[in-house]
């Protein structure tokens, strides 16, 4: 019953503070959610919540807590510190809240994507991508979600943020990306 009430007062308050029309998807590289830089966290202040929205990821009606820019679902990269996938505590705020969100909304579903930087051979990147995909998976199930709502798979370093060759670009590329299935 309180989840009930919890979930229309959440609804009230979001749709009472809708001024414009906030029903355009917001594109995938947005969503990702972090112009910040490696380092810069992934803390925010504004919560989780589920919005009152379905269990899907878009939701239905107001805006999804996935796309609004204030609420920290809508980070979306955890960053890695050269050779390493353990996940940094500046980044386990952000991790829970998603762990959070998906175990109020047994319906959705993430990809967590692991990237690397460009040294290293593709075989030893594509192992240390999965190795910090599977991080950030761990993290998610002790945290309330279910191995049924998480995928994990590696890219290694095919698929970099920056296409820079210095330490400013391997930190953008030395990441885990979570990618709600849908969205």
């Amino acid at each position: 019953m309180q989840k009930i009430l919890l979930a229309a007062l959440v609804l009230a308050l979001v749709v009472g503070c809708k001024s414009t029309d906030t029903q355009q998807a917001a594109p995938v590289e947005e969503g990702a959610g972090t112009t910040a830089a490696p380092g810069a966290g992934g803390a925010s202040t504004s919560g989780v919540g589920t919005g009152g929205v379905s269990g899907q990821p878009g939701g239905s009606g107001a805006m999804s807590p996935l796309r609004d820019p204030r609420n920290i679902l809508s980070k979306r990269i955890v960053y890695f510190d050269y050779d390493s996938f353990v996940v940094k505590d500046e980044y386990r705020a952000m991790v829970e809240a998603h762990a959070r969100y998906l175990q109020a909304n047994r319906s959705a579903h993430v990809t967590l994507q692991g990237h690397t930087d460009e040294r290293g051979s593709r075989e030893y990147n594509i192992a240390l991508g999965q190795k910090r995909a599977d991080a950030v998976k761990q993290l998610m199930l002790v945290l309330g979600a279910t191995q049924a709502q998480i995928e994990t798979v590696s890219f290694g370093k095919e698929k970099p943020r920056s296409e820079g060759h210095d330490e400013g670009a391997w930190a953008q590329n030395r990441r885990v990306e979570i990618i709600y299935v849908g969205e």
